[in-house]
């Protein structure tokens, strides 16, 4: 799939974002293995510390309907910025090496990385005892 395509799907979840205190919209679109998408958006609280970011909001929906397997994620957001910490290390369980298209508010691409070169040494599944 073209990035352009990703980035179109999540520059319309962006629109869905739940931002009353921010104003901060961001919308990411997943690509599973299969090629099925599922977007996200930011859903903000008024306790802000259980805010949810875009990109962990799509992981969640893809899991909780039994997809695990990514291959990239496309990510539209003011300035074309990265993903938090927070969203690097879930994306970094399903696949470490994902790619990652960073788009503006628009949906046009502003660049391509992936997860290991945002999240350099990450903390995985192989760090756990076994």
């Amino acid at each position: 799939m073209k990035a352009e395509e990703l980035l179109r799907h999540a520059s319309k979840a962006r629109n869905l974002a739940y931002a009353p205190y921010s104003k901060f919209r961001v919308g990411a679109a997943l690509l599973s293995k299969d090629g099925e998408i599922f977007t996200g958006c930011n859903v903000e609280n008024a306790s802000y510390g259980l805010t949810n970011c875009a990109e962990r909001t799509a992981v969640f929906k893809a899991v909780s309907d039994g997809v695990t397997e990514f291959t990239a994620i496309a990510i539209a957001v003011p300035g074309g910025a990265s993903p938090c910490g927070a969203c690097r290390q879930v994306l970094n369980e399903f696949n470490p090496t994902m790619t990652i298209m960073l788009g503006d508010e628009n949906g046009q691409l502003i660049r391509i990385t992936s997860v290991d070169t945002l999240l350099p040494d990450a903390f995985g599944p192989e760090n756990l005892a076994k």
